[in-house]
């Protein structure tokens, strides 16, 4: 009953370009198209998207050369120039109430991997980067997903040790040096992680560095395995 006032006074508007919409959290048809959703192709252990099939279970050249240490991973879009908005008004622009419309989107995407898991632990934010931005935008994200999922989170089932350099802008091997040893599984969080499979979430995955140490760390804690979901990837 209060739909028609509130679209009074905040008319819908498209997620990226601003423009008028129909319902609120939806992107208008030319954003839309641009927007690249990950679906059949992709590798079958980091999600990345293949241009065409190539076979059931077929896993990418990166995969085979060297599995990463989670069992799978999932995302929602790939990141480039038409999807960024939609990670960086979540992330830089105060937009928390974004994370409940992309909730809905993970778990349709990652309905795969989510029935896998006993609990969602995210990515980390170190202390001071915490206090810089407010919240952690991997948690919010863990949190929508949950109200779709059921799966039970814990938010600070990683911690960062240590802080580290802003990713963006690094080589593989830098980013790899850079969270090398960087987490930890908190002592009182280690009975919940021993022998569960794990969903690792967080907004995007780039060259998957930071999501390899996680996932380390989370196995290393005695976790039986790790799936990861993320909002966005870069392809490649």
């Amino acid at each position: 009953m209060f739909a028609p006032l509130l679209n009074l006074f905040f008319p819908p508007q498209c997620l990226i370009c601003n423009e008028a919409v129909t319902a609120h959290g939806t992107l208008c048809l030319p954003c839309w198209q641009q927007v690249r959703f990950i679906a059949d192709p992709y590798c079958a252990c980091c999600g990345n998207p293949f241009d065409f099939a190539i076979g059931k279970d077929a896993m990418c050249g990166n995969c085979l050369r060297e599995r990463p240490p989670y069992a799978s991973a999932r995302a929602v879009f790939r990141y480039d120039e038409h999807s960024r908005a939609l990670v960086t008004k979540l992330k830089y622009a105060d937009q928390a109430q974004l994370a409940a419309i992309y909730g809905t989107w993970l778990a349709n995407f990652g309905k795969e991997a989510v029935a896998l898991c006993d609990v969602i632990v995210p990515v980390p934010l170190h202390y001071w980067r915490f206090v810089g931005r407010r919240y952690n935008q991997s948690a919010l994200l863990a949190y929508a997903l949950k109200k779709h999922a059921g799966l039970p989170v814990l938010p600070d089932g990683l911690k960062r040790t240590r802080h580290t350099q802003p990713q963006p802008g690094l080589t593989r091997k830098q980013r790899q040096d850079n969270v090398r040893g960087a987490f930890a599984v908190p002592a009182r969080h280690a009975a919940a992680i021993k022998g569960k499979t794990v969903l690792l979430m967080d907004d995007v995955m780039t060259t998957g560095a930071t999501l390899d140490q996680c996932a380390k760390t989370l196995l290393d804690a005695g976790a039986m395995h790790v799936h990861v979901l993320t909002l966005a990837r870069k392809a490649g």
